[in-house]
């Protein structure tokens, strides 16, 4: 059962998709607006402010896919949280390409943004837009004027959503201003490094983890964290520690990943029709809570959005593809994938999921959607078949049956999984790491694939298994920048650096710049170097 609808306190609307982004004065409002003349005067009102802080990931907004957006100057849509993510973490690496011409996303992949970049600004303004709430309902518990018998649970569940916000403004902004909600509203935050950043977020974590009532791993209600997710954030956070600081730490994190083994699996024995694997990105997938440590609903009528999975299925879906195989109204015609990626997958792979037909590999021309391979992994059809939420209508002259598929999906996005764990692990092993099984781990993944498992593996094979495990799932930048191979002649994929071969491009990219109102606007914040 889908769960967050419930705690959500307002019904979502329906919206037009026909604005487009506006102009570059992108910025966050203030999260206390829409909480500050609520009557907060019973706990499950308390619980349904957490439920509008957990919405943050899956609407634009407080009433639904495009209403009362959270960030300002750019269409609903694309503020999306999970959407925005992707933008910067999956169009600009070998993974995807979009044919859309709107304001600067083709920079994106050409590795070309500037200091007031839209797409850029609307990420880092969303990702403390959410820090802002999680302050804002962290206060307001600890000053309510009631008892509130959960409120360490909440809390511990407000501080791990933090933590993740958190970790995705290290691991794409890097030094950032932050403040807590200790902080009187009002402060100017002061930038913090990255390094004074990981061992905060490493306290907090240790502390959720250790000291605090929040779920055991697999024990929470379905679309809520628990110590599980605590545990994967701080794992990526070690993952990533000799990019952050400098220094190695994937002794951590094999020791954090190991606390997942008794509550997780992988999920192997198919739900219907499907393979296994793909049962993970169906409409029905809030049913795979083997492997799924954490997922952002949708539901396609109170759990609505232009962005996360919505975004993922229509927009790759265009052309002469079938729509009612992929269970939606019509396609956008946008994300494809590069001859690079594409061919990292065996045709006898499980996660070969690409539409081929009447497309070409090469990409010769962005903006037309038939140029690369077109991804088919996400869809929204149950793992029986079914289209979720069809309308059923009948002629009234022949008395034709017919339906009308929806405009919004019921397929969840899968934020951790116990798949993503394991290769961890096998990266974790090649890299130094003692205490671990990395091989089992490694062939585990690629035999739930259909592959065969292997008697040994290299850094790079890693690489690759999480190009094909985890595609479309927002970690291809991370992995890349880990690997050495995002900005550097290292590894070339079509259109790189804005070339149709590719070209490797300044260093100082592998971080996103800080935008440049927000610069303006707070004298404690500096630059990153190169922009």
């Amino acid at each position: 059962m889908k769960t967050l609808k419930y705690i959500i306190s307002v019904i979502v609307l329906a919206a037009g998709l026909n604005a487009c982004v506006g102009d570059l004065n992108v910025t966050p409002i203030d999260p206390s607006l829409n909480t500050a003349n609520q009557a907060l005067a019973t706990p499950e009102n308390y619980l349904s402010l957490l439920g509008q802080c957990y919405a943050g990931f899956a609407n634009s907004g407080s009433y639904g896919p495009n209403g009362a957006n959270n960030i300002s100057g750019i269409d609903g849509g694309f503020s999306q949280y999970f959407r925005g993510r992707y933008h910067l973490n999956g169009l600009t690496t070998d993974e995807a390409v979009c044919g859309w011409n709107d304001q600067t996303l083709q920079d994106l992949h050409g590795l070309a943004w500037t200091t007031t970049d839209v797409f850029v600004a609307a990420y880092y303004y969303r990702i403390f837009y959410q820090i802002a709430a999680f302050n804002e309902f962290l206060r307001k518990v600890d000053n309510a004027a009631i008892a509130l018998p959960e409120a360490e649970i909440w809390k511990a569940e407000a501080r791990t959503l933090r933590a993740f916000c958190l970790l995705e403004a290290i691991d794409n902004f890097g030094n950032v201003p932050y403040a807590d909600e200790t902080a009187p509203i009002g402060t100017t935050p002061v930038q913090m490094t990255r390094a004074e950043l990981f061992t905060y977020l490493e306290g907090e974590l240790k502390d959720v983890i250790d000291n605090s009532p929040l779920y055991a791993a697999g024990k929470s209600v379905y679309g809520r964290v628990n110590k599980g997710v605590a545990a994967m954030i701080l794992a990526k956070l070690y993952l990533n520690a000799e990019v952050y600081i400098g220094t190695k730490k994937y002794d951590e994190c094999v020791a954090v990943l190991n606390t997942l083994d008794s509550a997780y699996k992988l999920h192997t024995t198919p739900n219907g029709k499907f393979s296994a694997f793909q049962d993970l990105f169906l409409a029905d997938n809030h049913r795979c809570t083997d492997e799924i440590i954490w997922g952002v609903e949708q539901d396609g009528v109170y759990v609505q959005s232009y962005g996360v999975t919505n975004y993922l299925i229509f927009a790759c879906t265009g052309g002469k593809m079938d729509t009612n195989e992929v269970g939606i109204s019509s396609g956008w015609g946008g994300l494809r994938t590069t001859p690079e990626f594409y061919q990292k997958f065996p045709t006898n792979d499980d996660r070969n999921l690409f539409y081929t037909k009447d497309h070409s590999k090469d990409i010769e021309d962005i903006s037309d959607f038939t140029n690369g391979f077109a991804f088919m992994k996400f869809r929204n059809v149950t793992s029986e078949g079914v289209i979720p939420n069809q309308t059923k209508k009948v002629d009234e002259k022949t008395g034709e049956v017919s339906y009308t598929n929806p405009g919004f999906v019921n397929t969840d996005l899968p934020v951790f999984r116990y798949a993503d764990a394991l290769l961890m692990k096998a990266e974790c092993a090649k890299r130094g790491a003692v205490n671990v099984d990395g091989l089992a781990a490694y062939n585990a993944v690629r035999n739930r694939a259909g592959l065969e498992s292997v008697s040994d593996y290299t850094l790079n094979d890693v690489l690759d298994e999480r190009a094909r495990e985890l595609a479309l799932e927002g970690w291809r930048r991370s992995d890349l920048i880990r690997f050495g191979k995002f900005t550097t002649a290292d590894y070339l994929w079509q259109w790189k650096g804005g070339v149709k071969d590719g070209k490797s491009v300044g260093s100082h990219m592998n971080l996103f710049p800080l935008p440049e109102n927000d610069k303006n606007a707070n004298g404690n914040i500096d630059q990153n170097d190169g922009y």
